[in-house]
């Protein structure tokens, strides 16, 4: 395994709302996924979507992970969420405290 710095990964995803972002998290979670899902709620966003410029207010979910479960965790996501195109963006780690990286590898990977 590595380094718990080096192995930590951000996701990020839109959803439609708060409620699909709560039980989107919390079966992450509960399937060992993710360590955490963190809700930012009531963002608005603008896009192109079939060649029309559409406007959407979401529910924007961080989820903290490793580099290993990343493509479990994102066949998982398509099954789970609403969108025919969900986000699916990985943010690397560049660094963290030693306690909070260790926590997140092992609510991930149980001894």
């Amino acid at each position: 395994m590595l380094e718990p710095a080096l192995s930590a990964r951000i996701v990020m995803t839109t959803v439609v709302s708060a409620e699909e972002g709560n039980r989107i998290g919390r079966t992450l979670v509960e399937e060992r996924l993710a360590a955490c899902a963190t809700l930012l709620p009531a963002i608005h966003s603008i896009y192109r979507w079939h060649d029309q410029i559409e406007t959407s207010n979401e529910t924007m979910l961080m989820i903290k992970t490793s580099l290993d479960q990343l493509p479990a965790l994102e066949n998982r996501l398509r099954e789970l969420h609403s969108y025919q195109t969900p986000e699916f963006l990985v943010l690397l780690v560049e660094s963290g405290s030693h306690a909070y990286l260790d926590w997140l590898q092992a609510s991930i990977h149980p001894a």
